[in-house]
């Protein structure tokens, strides 16, 4: 199935797709509680005929364009939640719901898929196959995130191969960003309760001080990555929270310890939490202190299938030219598109939002958060060509 005139066809929606996106930026909801977002995709999807649509779950929504003959299953996933942030950019469509704000760009990712769900919509009697189009809740949420509660609700069966992609503010407008293999990595979560002895400030033989013991937890889960890895190896185990205490002059007999552990391999996904657990039972019982180590797993690790990633890259060099081409290393930031990793082929790519002179240079997660709406047209023309590709296999 080959459309000679689809860059004018993306180019033809253009201007729907910059609306839908600014409709979805006014209106953000939260993880789990997507209702009108969801209704407003559900319906519009409707609106353009053909579409099987279902709500696989209470806010998602999945489309299905079967096609008259038969052929490959190739899905696209969009993620549709918001983030807990109030928006400080001064854009006319800011959000109109306080301290929830679209600052990691799902709502250009929803409108992108809606612009492909158009397009593919007017070119119904040509299909081979079958296109499903996922509008995921929750990624921002887990465990166990919105993707994971997909495949479990049965999206993914049938599917021989999946596409996905997140808007990149550290990207140059314009480029594509590629890696095969590992894409990005797994987030697990470890809760660390240490259990001393309170007393004085001024009589700390007397205690067993969990301030002073934590303090050596901090630093010793750095000799975890520098000591414990081989440097070729990229993990983060990073502490961002240390609560312990309540006056100046008395020594705590607990202390919290919260962290996050970010790895690309997973083998070393297993290994770093028992090397976490040394670290801390040595330290603790060498002064005389107990301890409570608790992890929860996060999402896996994406990691790309290099035969998917090869037919984007081909993709990419024909509709954007080489120069579109941005060969990416691994983000230790995390996605639960890999989710549908486990039941299918598939690739997650970058595309590049970020624009000097338009002012789009805060990064994902800041209140001022914005993207080049021109990536748009690039990210749309990339789904609909690569998925019209492997539609074709």
């Amino acid at each position: 199935m080959k459309i000679d005139n689809l860059n004018s066809l993306v180019d033809s929606i253009k201007d729907e797709v910059i609306f839908w996106r600014r409709q979805l930026h006014q209106n953000p909801e939260l993880s789990y509680h997507e209702e009108e977002t969801s209704e407003f995709i559900f319906h519009l999807l409707q609106s353009f005929g053909y579409f099987e649509v279902t709500r696989p779950t209470k806010t998602s929504v999945m489309a299905r364009l079967i096609g008259k003959q038969p052929g490959k299953v190739i899905a696209i996933r969009a993620d549709i939640d918001a983030l807990p942030i109030q928006e400080e950019s001064l854009v006319d469509y800011a959000s109109q719901n306080p301290g929830v704000m679209h600052a990691c760009g799902h709502d250009t990712h929803t409108a992108m898929l809606l612009g492909v769900a158009k397009l593919f919509s007017s070119l119904y009697f040509q299909l081979k196959g079958e296109l499903r189009l996922i509008f995921q809740h929750a990624e921002e949420k887990f465990p166990p995130g919105g993707a994971e509660e997909l495949v479990q609700a049965g999206v993914m069966e049938g599917v021989d191969a999946v596409i996905g992609g997140h808007i990149w503010a550290a990207l140059e407008s314009g480029k594509v960003g590629l890696a095969y293999g590992p894409m990005m990595a797994s987030p697990d979560s470890f809760y660390l309760t240490i259990k001393g002895k309170g007393g004085h400030g001024a009589m700390p033989h007397q205690t067993i001080d969990a301030i002073t013991i934590g303090a050596e937890v901090v630093v010793n889960l750095q000799h975890i990555v520098s000591r414990n890895i081989d440097p070729l190896d990229p993990v983060v185990i990073s502490v961002g929270r240390f609560v312990g205490g309540t006056q100046n002059n008395i020594i705590p007999g607990t202390v919290q310890i919260d962290g996050t552990i970010r790895t690309l391999n997973p083998k070393l996904r297993q290994e770093v939490p028992l090397l976490i657990e040394r670290v801390v039972k040595g330290i603790t019982s060498a002064h005389g202190a107990d301890y409570d180590l608790n992890f929860i797993l996060g999402y896996r690790q994406v990691i790309n299938d290099d035969r998917i990633v090869q037919v984007l890259e081909e993709t990419v060099r024909e509709v954007m030219g080489d120069e579109g081409i941005a060969f990416v290393r691994p983000s230790m930031g995390a996605e639960d598109f890999s989710a549908y990793l486990q039941k299918a082929p598939g690739a997650f790519f970058f595309l590049g939002g970020g624009n000097k002179e338009k002012g789009c240079v805060y990064p994902h997660h800041h209140p001022c958060f914005s993207i080049d709406e021109d990536a748009m047209q690039k990210g749309i023309n990339i789904f609909m060509h690569t998925a019209l590709k492997l539609l074709a296999e």
